[in-house]
């Protein structure tokens, strides 16, 4: 028992490998995985197993496999819901951290819980980073999409490719001439590279939709009336995750749901919402854009209810 505690404590605390510890017991290293196991089932080693408080390990697991997911990150929600977007920016910044390798072409989208992951970030592989849609100019201030496209490439050390022009236009004409432009032109040449993709899910609504406020009331209507009830980079969804086509796709900087579909890693950060922003995430899951969902407990419910 003395010997199974030593080679246990060399192991897990001291993290050396069984070939060293069975060089200094003078055993086999097969016997000293049996040893090891030995010690894990007699009780002599206890594995505890502990995320973090705030994170909802059963409820991510949950959710993994009721949408069909790669992966789901289950945020507590606080009752400050600044603190659930702060929180669910931190989670998606170590994501990346862990899922970004080096000399891939990572792709971010905006929204404010993307903001906050931005500034969260403390590091990355070195990688290009491409911005997926142009701005709204409500959020143009500093901390905007293009500053934190421009951030998270500098922390990497890799090529920034931001997009300096508005998410959507008055007429169609002028979107294509802005996508002409040799700097948008660039990002856009990067679609087809991306190697993860972060996006935000929005509802239909005036409080958890950014496309949605800055839309005439006709045009408001008209999608509505077509059955809108989320949108990602402003490309919109039915409540089944059918995507709705309408006039809005030719008037928009963003790129586009088949881009997305080949992109091998999209990870969604969606949360801090009321019930029909949780449907809108839903939504959006339906539609199998997403590979990973980091959301917060309330969305959680909402979804495994309904799935």
């Amino acid at each position: 028992m003395v010997r199974l505690a030593a080679i246990a404590r060399r192991f897990y605390l001291e993290g050396r490998s069984k070939v060293e510890i069975a060089e200094e017991f003078g055993l086999s290293r097969f016997k000293i995985a049996r040893d090891l196991e030995t010690a894990r089932t007699s009780g002599i080693v206890r594995i505890d197993i502990r995320l973090p408080a705030r994170l909802a390990g059963e409820q991510s697991e949950r959710l993994r496999e009721a949408y069909g997911l790669r992966r789901a990150i289950v945020v507590d929600a606080m009752e400050d819901p600044l603190e659930t977007r702060r929180a669910l920016g931190s989670v998606a910044a170590r994501l990346l951290a862990e899922i970004v390798r080096p000399d891939d072409v990572l792709g971010l989208a905006w929204s404010r819980g993307l903001q906050a992951m931005g500034a969260e970030m403390v590091e990355l592989p070195r990688c290009t980073v491409v911005q997926l849609n142009g701005v709204l100019s409500e959020h143009t201030e500093a901390g905007g999409s293009v500053e934190t496209v421009r951030r998270v490439a500098r922390l990497s050390g890799g090529a920034a490719y931001p997009i300096y022009a508005p998410l959507i236009l008055p007429d169609a004409a002028t979107a294509r001439t802005l996508r002409a432009d040799p700097g948008i032109a660039a990002a856009f040449g990067h679609f087809d590279r991306l190697s993860t993709a972060v996006v935000a899910i929005g509802g239909w609504g005036e409080h958890n939709s950014t496309v949605y406020p800055a839309l005439t009331p006709q045009a408001r209507d008209r999608y509505t009336a077509l059955g809108v009830s989320a949108e990602m980079s402003a490309r919109l969804f039915d409540s089944e995750g059918r995507r709705v086509h309408t006039d809005l796709d030719e008037r928009i900087i963003s790129i586009g749901t088949d881009q997305l579909r080949e992109v091998p890693e999209v990870v969604a950060v969606a949360g801090a919402g009321d019930e029909a922003k949780a449907r809108a995430i839903g939504a959006v899951l339906k539609s199998g854009l997403v590979s990973t969902l980091v959301t917060d407990g309330d969305v959680a419910k909402v979804l495994l209810a309904g799935s």
